[in-house]
């Protein structure tokens, strides 16, 4: 199926782990239109690369569609698509449907592990009632099976099967 990849952020530094009660940090976040993921690792820049051992979430993605609709719900005037703090914004794939999927995206080859639960900091980082509303539509988290490069634009998604 053809998907199109909006935005690709990543952040060198946490914002919002190990923070509870203390306020984020603002570490920035940086848009790119290319992005290497390596096996194993994560994305090349991103304050995950090489976080820990398989870990699940070495690369995320959010919806667009969902995106749009949360904008809509919460009457945001705009909605600045970095503040989900997810790596990919993607359409054209219904994220929750590749949980526990093998899949090809462009050169990569991903697991789907899990969803982006959405924290207590969702509303903060994008306006009260953000967490609640996004149960269920927080986005994904994957492991990188394959290394290789993702871009922005219109690309590939196959799904392999099941992990």
């Amino acid at each position: 199926m053809r998907v199109d990849i909006h935005q690709i952020f990543i952040s060198p530094g946490h914002d919002f782990v190990g923070r509870y009660g203390k306020g984020r940090e603002n570490h920035g976040i940086q848009a790119r239109e290319s992005v290497n993921c390596t096996a194993g690792m994560g994305i090349e820049g991103d304050r995950y690369y090489a976080h820990k051992e398989d870990y699940k979430g070495q690369i995320t993605f959010f919806s667009e569609d969902v995106a749009a609709r949360l904008q809509e719900h919460l009457k945001l005037e705009a909605l600045d698509r970095s503040a989900m703090r997810r790596n990919v914004l993607i359409s054209g794939v219904d994220l929750n449907t590749l949980v526990g999927k093998r899949f090809q995206l462009g050169e990569l080859v991903l697991t789907g592990s899990e969803e982006c639960a959405p924290c207590f900091w969702m509303n903060e980082a994008v306006g009260e009632g953000a967490r609640d509303w996004l149960k269920g539509n927080g986005g994904l988290r994957c492991r990188i099976e394959q290394s290789g490069t993702l871009r922005t634009g219109e690309t590939e998604l196959e799904i392999l099967g099941d992990i």
